[in-house]
């Protein structure tokens, strides 16, 4: 792997602890457990019509890929020696059904496996993971009823059992084992109450300073409720329902994956734009949601922008949180120190200035799922949704943004921005005649389990989205 995709990171993350010092790090490519794990996939399609059937189903009609929605195997355990030759490692301290292992590769986004020594003739089963096993369950006429009460940690369904093998779907919150429990007295109240607190958390404010106060204080109140994985699980599902709500070609492909009770079970990452000021205030936000940090860049001088990518394991979820940088201020820990006012915006602030902190008013910038890459292309173009010029096409990695949205700028940012000398009369008429462009759903396809990301492709496609240019179609390829 080229250096384009070195980044600095620890080996040993812990909520809220920054990268540590200059280490460098690549992502590995884990083409051998992948190609392991699709072979026995294909395998399992050929004895599975169901399942073979859901395969083409999802290529035609949401440009996915089934392997993207597979969340375990359970495989035969002769295969454990192969496991273990392709970089998978056995999970000691996850929950599993008596005398089953699982496995995963720690370094890669792959499904995991299970292994149950105890009982070679374990049928051999492909476990999905919808959003929702009710609404995968609805879609396609399932008759089998849920193991998992409703809202609990870990639900599933018995989709079909065919030649030896079974398919079952399955739907998680902010758990990694595979033990449904029964919730609580009081939990789904408090399950609902969180999610309710999170859906109608106030946006807009005067100061943005009051806006991420407030949300602090009520995320002490959602974590009172249901502990931090499970509200960051809530937090993300209501972020995902805000920047749907605002982006054309996100209700269009959410719409296509809900018609087969998918949801967004295949995001890989969710993206916010920061200003200077609160980038702080929101890593330490996403640091009591149980997030660790992993790569942090630094484009500095090359793009003006620098990032922190968080992981919080359990409820799976990840982010690339963004922020204008100065060159002088690479070697500074811009992850825990507060940025002064720069005397001009970048890409990321000045996206910020026009519509406000991604955390609040504004909602991600975008949502990244996993596609069959070329296949998305051509279906939403289709359904007259265009897509930019791919800013990442390497074999283990290719990324593409839909065309961004034109929001309407409200008056009192561009005035403010005007009196500040952010912008150019020209600018603030153009802003106040065409509005800026807004969100976007971004087309994703990894390879080889690649876990990272592009720094040089990153700061092709930020430099490309500068709400200054305004031929968006034109975002150069990746080298």
């Amino acid at each position: 792997m080229t250096s384009d995709n070195r980044a600095f990171a620890q080996e040993k993350v812990v909520p809220g602890q920054a990268p540590a010092g200059n280490q460098d790090f690549d992502w590995p490519l884990a083409t051998e457990a992948e190609l392991l794990l699709r072979q026995q996939l294909e395998r399992f399609l050929e004895q599975n019509s169901f399942a073979a059937d859901l395969s083409q189903r999802v290529r035609d009609e949401t440009a996915t890929d089934l392997f993207e929605w597979v969340d375990h195997l359970v495989l035969p355990t002769g295969v454990g020696p192969e496991l273990e030759a392709a970089g998978f490692r056995r999970q000691n301290d996850v929950e599993t059904p008596p005398g089953v292992a699982a496995y995963e590769h720690p370094r890669a986004t792959l499904p995991r496996v299970l292994l149950h020594p105890d009982d070679p003739s374990l049928p051999f089963s492909l476990g999905l993971r919808p959003e929702s096993v009710a609404d995968f369950a609805s879609r396609n006429n399932l008759s089998a009823e849920p193991e998992g009460e409703p809202f609990s940690r870990y639900r599933q369904i018995v989709v079909a059992e065919e030649h030896g093998t079974r398919l079952v779907a399955v739907e998680r919150r902010a758990y990694r084992g595979f033990v449904p429990a029964p919730l609580e007295s009081g939990e789904l109240r408090r399950l609902v109450q969180a999610k309710e607190l999170w859906a109608t958390r106030p946006r807009r404010f005067a100061e943005d300073a009051e806006g991420f106060r407030f949300a602090d204080r009520l995320c002490g109140r959602v974590i009172d409720l249901v502990g931090p994985d499970l509200a960051c699980h809530l937090f993300f599902e209501v972020e995902r329902a805000y920047w749907e709500n605002r982006n054309l070609a996100a209700r269009l492909q959410k719409h296509r994956q809900d018609q087969l009770g998918l949801g967004w079970g295949n995001h890989d990452h969710h993206t916010f734009r920061c200003s200077r000021a609160h980038f702080v205030n929101l890593l330490q936000f996403l640091d009591k949601l149980g997030f660790v940090r992993r790569e942090r860049y630094y484009a500095g001088a090359e793009a003006g922008w620098g990032a922190q990518i968080l992981e919080q394991q359990l409820a799976r979820i990840v982010v690339f949180a963004d922020v204008d940088l100065l060159p002088e201020e690479r070697d500074i820990d811009f992850t825990t120190t507060t940025l002064p006012p720069a005397p001009a915006l970048g890409t990321v602030g000045l996206w910020v200035g026009l519509h406000g902190e991604s955390f609040l008013d504004a909602g991600m910038h975008h949502l990244e799922a996993r596609f069959d890459f070329s296949l998305l292309r051509e279906q939403l173009n289709t359904c007259g949704v265009k897509t930019m010029k791919p800013f990442s096409d390497f074999e283990f990695l290719r990324q593409a943004f839909t065309e961004g949205e034109r929001w309407p700028v409200r008056a009192a940012r561009l005035e403010r921005l005007l009196s500040t000398g952010l912008i150019t009369r020209a600018q603030f008429d153009r802003f106040s005649s065409e509005g800026a462009i807004g969100s976007h759903l971004e087309n994703l396809q990894r390879h080889g389990g690649f876990k990272g990301f592009n720094q040089k492709s990153v700061s092709a496609i930020i430099a490309a989205t500068d709400p200054r240019k305004e031929h968006f179609r034109e975002a150069p390829a990746a080298a």
